[in-house]
């Protein structure tokens, strides 16, 4: 396993449950699409990164994006995007999302730069807006960074938090049961909206509320 990569398996986490599916490009060995979930004290980092193009030059850039968001979990996201683009730019470069969820204020801090799309979906029918897209900012960590402002947003217990590359087709928020484990939720979302054109990764995050931190 790579160093701050997790395992393709649900993994128990404080106040999270979560799970990942991933595929190469066909053809293609290695995926540059990679993922983390880090826990820190008071809250968890959430992120998908997509190495520019794919084969071995994009996963080699996507690690270290992903390394260096292993190393500081607890940074909000404008400042983590920041160090990695500092670090790739001698690289392809990355698109990446970041989440920071921090359960004692009941938020989750996002910030997407480029094109990793990630929706946040209320478990309560009767919240408006039931559903919520990441602001994303067009630019390219390592190459050209755009000015960096996060949203920060609500998040209840039950709510569930689902990123996206682009080889995964627009329509990813529909087609899938909204109660199902996340790992259902990630396998059945690959199943039905991989393009085949791309490597494709789907993160799928359901927070369990403050108690469980």
């Amino acid at each position: 396993m790579k160093h701050g990569v997790q395992d393709q398996t649900v993994i128990p986490q404080p106040f999270v449950a979560w799970g990942v599916s991933a595929r190469a490009l066909p053809g293609q060995s290695a995926s540059g699409d990679l993922h983390l979930v880090k826990s820190f004290q008071g809250g968890m980092l959430l992120a998908v990164v997509d190495g520019v193009g794919h084969g071995a030059e994009a996963t080699a850039a996507a690690e270290v994006a992903v390394r260096i968001l292993a190393d500081h979990p607890e940074e909000l996201p404008s400042f983590v995007i920041r160090r990695c683009h500092a670090a790739l730019m001698k690289t392809r470069g990355v698109v990446m999302t970041v989440g920071s969820l921090r359960p004692s204020q009941g938020t989750l801090t996002w910030l997407g730069v480029g094109n990793v799309e990630a929706a946040l979906l209320r478990a309560d029918p009767n919240a408006r807006p039931v559903a919520e897209r990441v602001v994303l900012r067009s630019g390219l960590v390592g190459y050209g960074l755009p000015e960096l402002q996060a949203t920060v947003v609500p998040i209840a217990p039950g709510d569930l938090i689902v990123f996206a590359t682009d080889g995964i087709s627009p329509a990813f928020v529909s087609g899938w049961v909204l109660s199902d484990p996340p790992q259902r939720i990630a396998d059945c979302i690959m199943a039905k909206h991989f393009k085949q054109t791309d490597d494709a990764l789907v993160l799928v995050a359901r927070y369990l509320g403050n108690d469980h931190a």
